[in-house]
């Protein structure tokens, strides 16, 4: 059997809008993705503060669009609405209700830009990271796509090494690797 045979030709492949978190997360996820979807990614993170952080992640996720010739859509990084939807939460610990509703609102924005753009399918890097409950996230994911009658792609991208291959992938493209989620009360934690 040919080394490709089974997949799917780029004119075949369905296109799927794939919420990108930072360049590390997106890299290994990306890589598992784009042999049966046409993956287009979808930068939408307000939560990450201060603006400098997010212009450095942001390149990070640009060098991952260069490596893997995945087109990126840059959404308005509007940080008063983050800090609109999550004011009342800003001492719940990290992994807690501000958490959810961050991914809630990015997953919205994503869901809004599929809908513009006609795609069907969206999809989140966000459960690639050992520190984020992917049921949890996934489960947001699929409410969402519902609301918007989209499908969601649930998946955990941690499991079969995926965590390990971000951090492989990091290191062979010099990508940035944040220590922290990306809000600042995530910082300060």
């Amino acid at each position: 059997m040919a080394p490709d045979a089974g997949l799917l030709s780029a004119e075949d492949a369905p296109r799927l809008a794939l919420h990108v978190c930072c360049g590390p997360c997106a890299g290994a996820v990306i890589e598992r993705l784009v042999a049966e979807w046409d993956v287009e990614a979808v930068w939408h993170n307000p939560n990450i503060q201060p603006a400098e952080e997010h212009e450095r992640r942001l390149e990070g996720m640009r060098t991952v669009v260069e490596r893997t010739g995945v087109p990126l859509a840059v959404l308005e990084y509007d940080v008063e609405h983050w800090r609109e939807l999550c004011q009342a939460l800003m001492d719940e610990p990290e992994g807690g209700a501000r958490c959810e509703v961050c991914f809630r609102m990015r997953l919205e924005a994503t869901a809004e830009w599929a809908l513009a753009e006609g795609v069907e399918t969206i999809a989140t890097t966000l459960t690639i990271s050992p520190h984020k409950d992917a049921e949890r996230i996934n489960e947001i994911g699929k409410e969402v796509a519902a609301r918007h009658r989209l499908r969601f792609l649930m998946r955990d991208f941690k499991k079969r090494g995926g965590f390990q291959r971000s951090v492989e992938l990091s290191r062979e493209w010099a990508l940035y690797r944040q220590d922290y989620c990306g809000c600042l009360p995530g910082l300060r934690q």
